[in-house]
This record gives C-alpha cells, structure tokens and sequence, in this order.
C-alpha cells in the first residue's frame, strides 16, 4: 500500500513562489522589478513635500519668491515624471501578471489533471470524488485570487512601509518611535484576530470540499434518493455539513471584518498622536535626533504626517490580504497533495507489440496482423517474443484490500487460451476481486500471476490491460456521440468497425432508431438511454478493442431476457478463440463455461462443468436450482 505524502504548510509559500518561477523564469522576475520601482515611486512623495515646504520656509522672511519658484517647478515636474513611470510600470506588470496567473493556474491543472491518470485505482476508491472536483475549482480560485491580488498587494505595501519607514527615520528618529508603538499594538492586534482567522479559514477550505462532496454524490444517486423518498433525509445530511461550512466561513469573515475597521481606527488615533506630538517637538524647540541631521520644523512634521497615514495604511493592506493568502496556501497545499500523489507502481519492462510469423518464428511489426506478442528484454541486451495467446495461471493468491484482512485465500486457477472461465458466488465472495488483479488494479499480496508464462509483474500495465477487454457491471459513457463511445476501446478504429462491433454486441439495432443513429450525443453518462442499451454500448467498446482476453463483469445484468438471448449470441461470437473470465450471478449465462468456479468468502470451493456440479449437488448445484432456499 502506497504511503500518501505530507505537505508541509509552511513551506508551501516557498514551494509555490519557486513553481511560478519554473513557469515564468523571464516574466516574473520583471514582475518583481516593476511592482519595487512602482512601489519605491509611491514612497517618496514626501521627501518632495519636504523639499517644497522647506523652499516655501525660505522665503517667508526674504519674499523672494522667484528664487525658489523655477526649484519647486522643477520637483513637481519630477515628481510628475515619476508618476507617469510608476503608471507604466504598474500597467505593465498588471497585465503580465494576468498572463502568468492563468497561465500558471492552467499548467497545474494540467500537473493535477496529468498526474491523476497515473494514480493507483485505489486512490479513487478512498476518495470523495466531489473533493477531489474541488481541487480543480475552489482551490484552484483560492489560489488565483492569492496569486493575482494578495501577493502583489502584499509586496506593493510591504516594500511601501519599508520605504517610508526608512524616510521616517531619515527625518526623525523621535517621530519613528512613536509611529512603532501604534505599529506594535497594529502587530498584536493582527496577530491576535488574524490568528483566528486564519485558522478558520483552513477549516472553511476543507469543509467547502466536503460539501461539493455530498453535493457530487447526492446528483448521481438522484433516482435512488426519489424511489425511497430519501429527500428529507438528504437534506438533513446536506445542512448538516452546510451548517458546519457556515460555522467556519462565519467565524473566519468575523474575524477577517473585525481586523480592517480596528487598524483602520488605530491609525486614525496614531495620525493625532504624531500630530500632537510634532506640535510639541515644535513648541518647545527640542532638538531632532535624524540621520538627515534637520532641525524639528514645518517642513519635516507636515511630511510626516502623510508618512504616518501612508505607513499605518500600509500595514492594515497588509493584514486586509493575510487572509486570502491564508486561503490561497490552503488551496496550494491541497494542489501540492494532489500532484506529489504517489503515482501507481509499475516496474514492468516486457511489453505488447504488433507481430507476424516467419517461419515459424515471431517477428515485430508495425501494422496491425491480429498477432500479438510479448516483446521480453533480457539483461544481455537481447529480446525474445512470445506470442500472446491468453494463458492466465494464478498459483497460491492471497490478497487483501488492506493490511492484516486477507478476502482471498490460496487461489489457484489456470485459463487455457480459448477457455471460458464462469466465477460463480454470493456477494462478497470475492468473484470480482479476482478480476481485478488480473489487470492489476490492485497487486497481490503472495503467490504468482502467469500471463503467457510470464509473471504480470514484469508487463507494463499499460501493456497488460490493452491486451484485457473488460465489460463491467456498472457502465461508464463519455459526453460524445454513439460512434465516439464504441471507437473509445480503439481510437484508430474506422467507422466500418465500430458499426461490425455494434452487430456483434447487438446495439446495431437501437443505436439505428435513436434520432441521429450513430451520431447521437450522449451526455450525463447516456443518461438519454436504458441502462440496458448502455450496457450493449459498453460490449461494443470492448467488442472494438479485439482483445485477445475479455473479462465480463456481470455483463448482462441490465438486460432483459429477450435481448440477454441476442446478446448472448453476439458474445458467444465475440468469445470465440478468446480466454473470457466471466462473472455472473445469472447462472444461465454460464452453463456453457469451460470451467466453473465457485467461491465463498474468498476461497475457491468448487470447480468443474456445469453437468459436473450439478451431479456432485454441492453449492453451485444450489444456487443453480435454489434448494437451498428450501433448507
């Protein structure tokens, strides 16, 4: 059993910051360089302002005011070349990074997408499929919001409060303490409330999946929550984990409202304090301690006022975006878990190709023969070819879904090419189960698995299951056409051969009295047909794929009597000269079996004909006539 991966939140931020890196390698970077030039641009104001008013000051005794006028147009139109700049620059990187954002958010989704095909069948069976839908909407948009908004804005201010701290400090050191006590309080406060936040809004991320989740699987049970008048019920459950989500949202909104209006109002209260405390500095001449080395005056405590305000605003966008950045992380992590899967183990290195005979011999090919082959490397570089033929031997099988519960006990068959192997037995016992092992969704946990007397751990998965048809109890359909859900077991396979596959399965027939024949659309699984025609498509797909192995999964389960009489004609023909496993709780459609198995609790207890256990009147001979209803 694979192990799922940690992800570390904290180092999410680190991760995420180098994966847009690996996307953006040029653009980002002159991202970064033109959000410090806008944000350093937005900064310095002030010094200007100080500059003009100490020109102003200069003045006020000689009313020459020609002297300093050329100076100060000067500043101003600096100041206004540094605007139109900082415009430019902000221009620019706001549309590049409209490109990066979607351009990234549309390779992860590619990662996860990707990714997800390679994942162990088990993966899928663990979890809510609804939750993993959520990976690809909410936290995908969590994450675009973060990577759009939250972290410009939050380089934007923290470069601004760094800027303007630094220009505090080089007008007056006395002034900058005081503007750090009320950024102290700023600091504990957002601490505090933002702390609550931010967990809540973890909470919410995940309780968002959850009810996605219920919502994904409510939709596909419809028909079954209406036949048993499950509405109320289901709508209990539904509020229940809605109530939940509204819990953590609302907690977390309560925190994230509360924080803006209380900065907002420490600064207003900080804005006075420097106020009162710069008029005192002026009333009573105290000397300033700068880097500058200015005198306390007009010119240094007016600037410093639109510091104040600039600097404490800062600090509150910062906070404002501490919590979309909280839920962004949140998505990232659950992205990052969902790429750093472990994918599904295959170290198998034979592989099938297309082949003819020479002389006796197997030679590979390009073409399609109807000859396939095991291509075998060997450690001495050398290849050698055995022909596929659909010999399936299992020797001493034991299995379990988890750990310390074995469901399969010494299972041991041998399928000949050309058998028909019938799996017979109550729910549960394990008929299924076998099948699956056989293409390798799940591996063994002891004994061996022959294909063509080589062990299946040595075939590429891939290899191995395009060798199996497989037909299973609950059918899939894809949105397409009819045609397009046939040709799915064989994507080069002409419309000539979807159609011989149709007739063989027995679908020819309905598919030509739907609206537009082979062209009609399906969507919503084929939900615009009988779970019966369904079930025909789905032969046909695997009717198409021409393999020389086919496992039918209660194949025939959804149709009805006079139709299971066609089909089983076309299957009859579609097995011939092929291994077919079949499973099957109908026992009419297995008394023509090679050989029949049948299990209990996961051991094989017999196995023969069907006119052999018959005779012997064991279990298959009460299933068969149900006398053991009677005992």
């Amino acid at each position: 059993m694979q192990n799922k991966p940690v992800i570390k939140r904290k180092g999410v931020l680190k991760r995420l910051i180098k994966t847009l890196f690996e996307f953006y390698p040029v653009m980002l970077p002159i991202v970064v360089v033109c959000i410090v030039f806008n944000a350093v641009i937005s900064s310095i104001p002030s010094i200007f302002m100080q500059n003009i008013i100490s020109s102003v000051e200069s003045t006020w005794q000689t009313g020459d005011w020609k002297s300093v006028s050329g100076h100060i147009a000067g500043l101003v139109g600096l100041l206004a070349t540094c605007y139109v700049l900082s415009l430019a620059a902000s221009f620019a990187f706001n549309r590049m990074m409209a490109i990066i954002t979607q351009g990234s958010l549309k390779k992860l989704r590619v990662k996860m997408f990707h990714g997800m095909q390679n994942l162990p069948i088990q993966y899928f069976d663990t979890h809510n499929h609804g939750d993993i839908m959520s990976y690809y909407t909410n936290d995908i948009d969590t994450l675009r919001q973060m990577v759009s908004q939250s972290i410009p804005q939050l380089m934007t201010s923290g470069i601004i409060a760094i800027t303007v701290f630094c220009i505090m400090l080089y007008f007056s050191v006395w002034m900058t303490l005081v503007v750090l006590v009320g950024v102290f309080f700023m600091y504990k406060i957002t601490k505090k409330v933002g702390g609550g936040s931010a967990k809540y809004f973890i909470r919410q991320q995940a309780a968002l999946g959850k009810v996605e989740g219920y919502v994904e699987e409510t939709m596909n049970g419809q028909k079954v929550v209406k036949v048993f008048c499950h509405e109320e019920e289901c709508k209990a459950g539904f509020d229940e984990i809605n109530d939940a989500l509204f819990a953590d949202a609302e907690r977390a909104n309560k925190y994230a409202n509360t924080l803006g209006p209380i900065l907002n109002n420490i600064g207003n209260i900080l804005y006075v304090i420097v106020a009162l405390f710069g008029g005192f500095l002026l009333l009573t001449d105290a000397p300033n301690v700068s880097i500058s080395g200015f005198a306390i005056s007009i010119s240094i405590v007016v600037p410093f006022l639109n510091m104040t305000k600039q600097f404490s605003g800062n600090i509150n966008q910062v906070s404002h975006q501490i919590n979309a950045v909280v839920m962004g992380l949140a998505g990232a992590s659950r992205i990052f878990e969902l790429i750093d899967e472990l994918p599904e183990e295959d170290e198998g290195n034979v592989t099938l190709v297309n082949a003819r005979e020479e002389n006796g011999a197997i030679v590979e090919c390009k073409e399609r023969t109807g000859i396939w082959a095991w291509k075998y490397p060997h450690d001495d570089g050398t290849v050698s070819y055995t022909k596929l033929t659909g010999d399936v031997r299992m020797f001493d099988v034991d299995f379990g879904y988890v750990e310390n519960k074995t469901i399969l006990h010494n299972i041991t068959l041998y399928a000949e090419p050309g058998q028909k192997i019938a799996f017979v037995g109550a729910t549960g016992a394990g008929k299924t189960t076998i099948t699956n092992l056989i293409n390798r969704f799940y591996d063994i946990a002891d004994g061996k698995i022959r294909y063509d007397g080589i062990n299946i751990n040595k075939i590429k998965k891939s290899d191995l299951r395009r060798s199996l048809g497989v037909v299973l109890q609950d059918t899939n359909l894809f949105t397409g056409t009819v045609m397009d859900n046939i040709r799915y077991g064989k994507l080069d396979a002409t419309d000539g051969e979807c159609i011989e596959a149709a007739k063989l399965a027995g679908a020819h027939d309905f598919i030509t009295r739907l609206p537009d024949g082979y062209q009609t659309p399906l969507t919503s699984n084929g939900s615009n047909l009988s779970q019966g025609q369904r079930q025909l498509l789905a032969i046909a797909r695997a009717a198409v794929a021409d393999p020389p192995v086919m496992i039918l999964d209660e194949a025939t389960s959804s149709i009805d009597t006079r139709t299971e009489a066609i089909v089983q004609r076309g299957m009859d023909a579609l097995m011939k000269g092929r291994t077919v496993f079949v499973i099957a709780h109908r026992l009419s459609t297995v008394k023509n079996s090679d050989v029949i198995m049948v299990l209990e609790q996961g051991h094989i207890v017999e196995r023969g004909n069907h006119d052999q256990l018959i005779a012997e009147k064991g279990k298959y001979y009460q299933l068969y006539t149900g006398a053991f209803e009677l005992e």
